[in-house]
């Protein structure tokens, strides 16, 4: 299988990559340091991204750049980071890649469980994920030749401690569960779904 990571120059990129390249083709993508450069806020650089890599089987989004910090420090212009970033950012790496993606492949994004349950200076992520999260349910039902989409909502993840303090009482999911919740995206038959690897 021919698997598109974009994001993969970031922590939970890094894990998946080097648990799926093993078994499959791998291209790699971010802003720096991959097989290929993307800004996922530049429908320009997608598409560029799709015709460097070629047709494909599978694409997984670790990427959705937010705005962090304190509600009042959130204007239009700040909570625009997140709306360009991880709501439109994702759903154009989907607008854009149906038209790449191999029949019965499948795309898998990235929210997070702020979605259902709100921190502290994360109001932007939070709206950002229940938008990809709406987005991904309403394209399943419309998606054609076999494409599957899902897309995968940890917590904070064990790996990036410096989160920590933003999730009091967390759990943080495992890199295995985090791991395990994109292969049951990519590998398994359901399309639609938020899978909560946790």
């Amino acid at each position: 299988m021919k698997i598109i990571i974009v994001g993969a120059s970031g922590t939970m990129g890094k894990h998946l990559t080097n648990a799926f390249k093993k078994d499959h083709e791998v291209i790699t993508a971010s802003t720096k340091g991959c097989d290929v450069q993307v800004d996922i806020t530049s429908t320009d650089s997608i598409e560029n991204m799709y015709k460097q890599a070629g047709a494909f089987d599978a694409l997984i989004s670790t990427a959705g750049p937010t705005f962090v910090g304190p509600w009042k420090k959130l204007t239009d212009k700040t909570f625009r980071k997140g709306v360009e970033g991880k709501m439109m950012g994702q759903i154009n790496l989907v607008l854009i890649g149906q038209h790449y993606i191999n029949p019965k492949g499948s795309f898998t994004l990235i929210t997070g469980a702020l979605t259902h349950d709100p921190q502290l200076n994360f109001a932007n992520a939070a709206a950002a994920n229940g938008a990809v999260e709406g987005f991904v349910r309403a394209a399943a039902i419309e998606m054609e030749n076999g494409i599957r989409i899902n897309a995968v909502s940890p917590t904070v993840i064990e790996d990036s401690p410096q989160y920590f303090p933003y999730f009091p009482g967390d759990i943080p999911v495992t890199m295995q569960q985090l791991e395990y919740g994109f292969r049951k995206a990519v590998f398994g038959a359901n399309t639609g779904q938020i899978i909560k690897p946790y």
